[in-house]
């Protein structure tokens, strides 16, 4: 894999070589990534093939954005007005919460289909069903056969929201490739880079998915924006902010077992000691980066959205100022006893694999907890 093979099996894809106006730091992020895939991922046969897929994927993506807003230059000035942004912490609930959100018929949720295959920019009844919808199922269902334990720990359909770092990983500045591969080069280039050509990619997207009769008031999400707050609020200056708290040793120890999860499935090296922590690092930064803006964001307890999901949306849609469309509330009732918490099995996970210790962690992040009065919880060992 090398960028210019990327980008020449990409354009044999769409018949498109445009990047767009951010193109140079596409491309090196795209070379950082390569690099550090060849240099500390480790991948697997099978990993090396569905790297390659996905960055070809993200790049074919990526040139047929930039090719239709082209074609349509009104689109730049399209606005995309106060979404609302859950910007973490990662496995705080924050899927949770966009699913519920996504039953109000008011909002608009970024799909996970339509974030990798955006033009043309669907019409309003080829949201949740049709051949597209359909496509995107088959590489869902195809991830599930490939890494059957994924399921449980976090779980998307096609037509389900999905986070904002599927649209910032065609950028090539996104958390996602981490979750792929074990490649800490790449993370240090991404997390030092100025992140607005990212975040201007992302709108140009939501530009799209929004112009054809399927506009609507956003409601994204994404635990990597805590680590992009800055160039967030640059592009989005007007946008509503949300984060999640919830027990640091549940979120150390459940994002640890994601990521070995999601990238043993590529590579067949043992990689628990760098995202122990790489991962419990990033927890620090990500609660680090949210404290510094604590005053822009509205706070959400997970015990309080898992124990009282409708009262708690009602004061958050009051504490964001939003109206609920007709019947959201109920709907997000429906939505919670279709789909109960644990429908596709238990996530457990054991701390002393990952080579945590729930002291330290108590200790390291006593003053987060303190702080945000955060409920003690009980870790779901394996």
């Amino acid at each position: 894999m090398t960028p210019d093979q990327l980008l020449a099996d990409a354009t044999a894809a769409t018949g498109l070589d445009d990047l767009g106006p951010d193109r140079d730091v596409a491309l090196a992020g795209l070379s950082a990534y390569v690099e550090a895939c060849a240099a500390e991922a480790d991948l697997s046969e099978l990993g090396v093939m569905a790297v390659h897929g996905a960055l070809v994927g993200a790049l074919s993506n990526r040139l047929k954005v930039v090719e239709h807003h082209r074609q349509h230059p009104d689109l730049r000035d399209a606005p995309v007005v106060a979404p609302v942004v859950v910007v973490g912490l990662f496995r705080a609930g924050t899927t949770l919460l966009s699913n519920l959100f996504d039953r109000d018929p008011a909002n608009r949720a970024m799909l996970r289909w339509e974030s990798q295959d955006s033009v043309p920019p669907p019409a309003p009844d080829e949201l949740r069903s049709g051949p597209r919808v359909e496509a995107g199922q088959v590489g869902v269902d195809m991830l599930a056969a490939i890494n059957p334990g994924i399921k449980a720990i976090h779980h998307e359909d096609a037509d389900s929201p999905t986070e904002c770092i599927a649209v910032l990983g065609q950028a090539f500045q996104s958390i996602s490739w981490e979750a792929l591969a074990n490649v800490p080069s790449y993370a240090d280039w991404w997390r030092s880079s100025d992140m607005t050509a990212g975040y201007r990619f992302h709108k140009s997207v939501l530009q799209v998915l929004q112009s054809n009769g399927c506009a609507g008031r956003w409601t994204l999400k994404s635990p990597g924006h805590a680590l992009a707050l800055d160039a967030l609020t640059a592009v989005y200056p007007d946008a509503r902010l949300v984060v999640l708290h919830r027990d640091p040793v549940v979120l150390t120890a459940s994002v640890c077992s994601l990521i070995a999860t999601m990238s043993g499935a590529f590579s067949d090296v043992d990689h628990r000691a760098y995202i122990k922590d790489h991962w419990t690092d990033t927890l620090a930064d990500c609660i680090t980066a949210v404290d510094e803006r604590a005053d822009r964001m509205v706070h959400v307890q997970y015990a309080d959205l898992v124990t009282q999901p409708i009262p708690t949306m009602e004061r958050l849609y009051a504490d964001l100022g939003m109206e609920p469309g007709p019947g959201a509330f109920d709907a997000m009732a429906d939505e919670l006893a279709r789909h109960p918490q644990g429908s596709f099995g238990a996530h457990r996970y054991d701390l002393a694999s990952y080579g945590l210790v729930e002291g330290e962690l108590r200790e390291r992040f006593a003053g987060y907890v303190e702080k945000y009065d955060v409920p003690h919880e009980v870790p779901a060992h394996a």
